[in-house]
Order: C-alpha cells, then structure tokens, then sequence
C-alpha cells in the first residue's frame, strides 16, 4: 500500500544487481552509428533500437550487427501486431544468426492510437496477444512445428489449406522481454519473459511495479531474480539540478498528453498508480485543450527529478544506489548534445555505476542475489 507520495512498502527485498548501462541503438546517420560503436568500446552492455512510426527497428539492427562485435543489441520495441508472431520469431533468429548470439527481442502491446491509426489493426486483448505471441515465438526457435490453437492465434488456420509446418533455419535461444507497465502485463512479463522493459519508474515507489511482476514470476515457479529489469533514465551531470528538473519535467508533457488517447493511456496510469493522479489528469486535459505551456509547466518535479539522473556526480551517484537498490538490473540511458558530450556523460556515469557495484550487497533493504 502506498504510504505517501514516491514511498512504497516494500513486499520484502529486492535481489541485489550489478548494474549494467545500455544506449539507444540507431543507424539513422553516421554519428549515430559512431555512438554505437564508442558505446561498445567504453564497455556498454547493449544498445536498444526503438521503433515507433520512423524507421523500424530490425533493419537498423541489421547493420549495426555488421558495425559492431561484443555489445548486445536489441528490439526496444517492435509492436505486437504489426507483425505476426511468425514474421516476429523468423526476424529475431535472421538477428540472432548475423549477430553471432547478440540479439534480445524487445516487444510490446503499443496503443490504440499507433496500432489503429498507424498499422491499422485494431488493439484488441493486449496481454493475451502477448501471451501467444511469446509461446508462438518460442515453438518456431525450438524448430517445434508449429501447431497452435489460441484465442487470438490459430496455426494453421482452422479449415484453411495451411499445414502446420517447421522454421527451416536452425533452432536458436530468442531471449525476449517484454515492455509492460500495465499490472496484468507486467504480471505476464513475471510468469514468462526473460526481461522486463519498464518507463514510468521511480525507485521510491517501486513496488508499484515489482508486485504484479513477481506474482507473475512466482505463479511460473521463478522470482525476480530470473529478469533482467530495465528502465529508462535521463542523464545529465550539471551544477544546475533545479534547472535541469523543471526542463525535464516539462518534457514529460507530451507523453503525460499525448502518448494515447483520452481513455487509454499506459503511462499516466503508472504515474495515477505512483502517487501523482490528479496532477497527469489535469496535465492530460490541458494539453488535449491546446494548452501546451501550461500543461508543462504543471507536470510535477519530482516526476522529472525521481525518474533520471540529474544533478552533480554525487546527487547522480545516490540515484544510481536507489535503481539498484530496488533491483533493477539495466538502465537505459537517454544523453542528448553533440558526440563527444554524449560519450563523456556515459564514460562519467559508468565510472559512478562501477562504484556503486563495488560497494556490494550491504545497501540498505536489500540481500546477495545477483541474477
């Protein structure tokens, strides 16, 4: 139960983590494939290919598998619909086959607006969706044949000429996690990704999120040790925290107003779940009016201030001991500025995480379990 605003209690402790970074992956210009590839060389676990309604996701993958040899690369994500879960696994073994084992397959239920309007499939059952696409997925990476009766997927069709019929590539591991912050989602995420995609997180409520997926783990005979956690952050190291808050609050603004619709949207209901309802409805309503500057500068601070990492490198570093407190396993960090200044933000952070990490399994609330 939720004791005040941005404090939760806790269920019991979280596992404790060593603390990986990843970075956007694109080959959208030639810097963006040079920041990939200095990522790789600084250390970086893996870098992650968004795909909204751009550039998809795969093909960029694609070349930066030719670009690169050691950092992971990954789907962050590919929406559920917009292929069908064949199309899904017979990609996702291409990647893992051209990256020599590298590639995680990122996916996620999106929204009415981008799956209706922009793909032109209608965004029905979401989580049962998941489910099947998730075993579907993993039949045709085993090289079982693919006979499946679902409520969403029927293969072969029933009373089609289709025959249930094997991938003939070689059978091949598809890691997949799965982008949820819905409880029935992330409870599914539990029961049977490998990794969990989360936004929306802050640390101080984090059991908003780590109950529903460790009932889902645990109904599956795991705990959350046996996901990798994931979650975006924002950084940068200023003298200037104050300013560096209400800037990224208010970019908050635009996701609070205008990542879905009037009655569906997944974030503001993760933020509604945190503490912070009234304040996303009336930023929500005022955005949907036209009223851009005002709905951004109404977006709470501590929304900017608790989900990133801004500040000096000490305020940075008692950030970073929160996200591994509460277990996560990856931050996704987001860097903004020229090359350079991306690439010293990121070598300074992992300097900061590789201390956090040495300090070891005495932080408070939490016991040894690394996963």
């Amino acid at each position: 139960m939720t004791t005040d605003r941005g404090r939760e209690a806790s269920a019991g402790p979280a596992p404790i983590r060593t603390l990986r970074l990843a970075v956007e992956a694109s080959a959208s210009s030639a810097g963006a494939v040079e920041f990939v590839r200095e990522a790789e060389r600084l250390g970086v676990h893996a870098a992650w290919a968004a795909e909204m309604w751009g550039y998809d996701a795969f093909t960029q993958l694609g070349y930066l598998a030719a670009q690169t040899s050691t950092i992971r690369l990954g789907t962050s994500i590919v929406p559920l619909g917009a292929r069908t879960p064949a199309m899904l696994a017979m990609s996702a073994m291409s990647l893992q086959q051209l990256t020599g084992g590298r590639f995680t397959l990122g996916i996620g239920a999106s929204g009415p607006q981008i799956m209706e309007g922009w793909h032109g499939v209608w965004f029905r059952t979401p989580v049962q969706a998941t489910r099947e696409t998730i075993e579907i997925i993993r039949m045709i990476s085993r090289g079982e044949r693919l006979d499946y009766q679902g409520r969403v997927y029927q293969l072969p069709l029933p009373g089609s000429q289709g025959r249930a019929i094997r991938s003939m590539a070689a059978p091949v591991r598809i890691p997949i996690y799965v982008a949820a912050i819905g409880p029935a989602n992330m409870r599914l995420t539990g029961e049977l990704a490998d990794g969990w995609l989360g936004n929306a997180f802050i640390p101080e409520s984090a059991e908003v999120f780590l109950a529903p997926l460790r009932q889902g783990a645990e109904s599956a005979g795991r705990t959350l040790a046996d996901l990798d956690l994931q979650v975006p952050v924002a950084v940068e190291f200023t003298d200037e925290a104050d300013e560096a808050v209400v800037r990224h609050a208010a970019g908050y603004a635009f996701t609070i107003g205008a990542m879905g619709s009037g009655t569906t949207n997944f974030y503001n209901e993760a933020f509604a779940r945190q503490g912070f309802g009234e304040e996303v409805r009336t930023v929500q309503r005022l955005w949907r009016e036209g009223r851009r500057d005002e709905a951004a500068r109404l977006v709470p601070l501590a929304i900017g201030q608790k989900t990133n990492l801004l500040g000096t490198a000490a305020m940075v570093r008692e950030r970073v001991r929160l996200y591994r407190g509460a277990g996560i396993g990856t931050l996704a960090v987001k860097l903004s500025g020229p090359l350079q200044t991306r690439l010293d933000t990121l070598a300074q952070l992992m300097e900061l995480v590789d201390e956090v990490n040495r300090e070891g399994p005495s932080l408070a609330g939490v016991t040894s379990g690394d996963s």
